[in-house]
């Protein structure tokens, strides 16, 4: 098994301005790829940048860019294949999390506004690149799944985010079945808790949601970005030839009992 296992391929990957999309980039990069970012954070994007440029790493980013823009993300698409001459791994790692309890939610904030990024810009994104991932002759997509996808949140309101993730896990299944015979294998990673930017507003200053969290997994912790980062180094290597339709927990064992 090499350490450039990902020598060759060109990489799109959301979100890369901070926590899963900034790590997923960063390691791609040091494995070989040649990865384009963006996200709609320009200056978290331009740390991110900056952090590969301090490695040597081949990371390039389009920012800001918003990916609730049908225009936009055929304007990404098309920046990567222009400048890199095809696409070989589509990775759609942007969230917005906008949690509240149905009494409180609001229908085009809470609702809308997180389905826009976390489901509907995963289709729009698969569609835009799907042609060219057929021209690859044998390609990934990766998308994000969650535990909420299957179990019920105890202690945060996640109502859209497992309504928007559930719907992931399922289109995903059917980019798999669609994509076999052009040689696009389609799969989900599903994360359980981890600490990230986002997820760190919630639990630095509530340490007894934290440790019940915790104490949800089989491993008693909460997992790093990294830990999903290597899930997806796989999914995106050759060496995961025979894996498509598939939802790779990443989960400290969370959904395993």
């Amino acid at each position: 098994m090499s350490d450039r296992r990902l020598d060759g391929k060109v990489a799109l990957v959301t979100g890369t301005g901070s926590g899963l999309g900034q790590a997923i980039a960063l390691m791609f990069a040091r494995h070989g790829a040649v990865v384009v970012g963006t996200d709609i954070d320009a200056d978290r994007a331009e740390t991110t940048l900056a952090r590969a440029g301090e490695q040597g790493l081949a990371f390039e980013s389009l920012h800001p860019l918003d990916l609730r823009d049908r225009a936009s993300i055929d304007r990404l698409v098309a920046h990567v294949v222009e400048r890199h001459g095809g696409l070989n791994v589509l990775v759609t790692a942007a969230a917005r999390f906008t949690g509240a309890p149905i009494e409180e939610m609001d229908f085009e904030e809470h609702w809308r506004g997180t389905l826009a990024t976390e489901l509907d810009a995963v289709f729009l994104l698969c569609q835009a690149a799907w042609p060219h991932l057929r021209a690859a002759g044998g390609a990934s997509i990766i998308n994000f799944a969650s535990v909420n996808a299957r179990l019920a949140a105890d202690g945060l309101p996640t109502i859209v985010h497992a309504a928007g993730k559930a719907g992931v896990l399922g289109m995903t299944r059917e980019l798999a079945k669609e994509g076999a015979e052009h040689g696009i294998r389609a799969n989900t990673i599903a994360p359980g808790i981890i600490k990230t930017g986002a997820t760190s507003r919630f639990l630095d200053g509530n340490p007894d949601l934290a440790a019940k969290l915790a104490g949800r997994t089989m491993l008693g912790t909460i997992g790093q970005p990294d830990d999903v980062a290597w899930a997806a180094v796989y999914l995106a290597s050759d060496e995961a030839r025979w894996v498509t339709g598939s939802d790779l927990a990443v989960d400290g064992g969370w959904t395993a009992w």
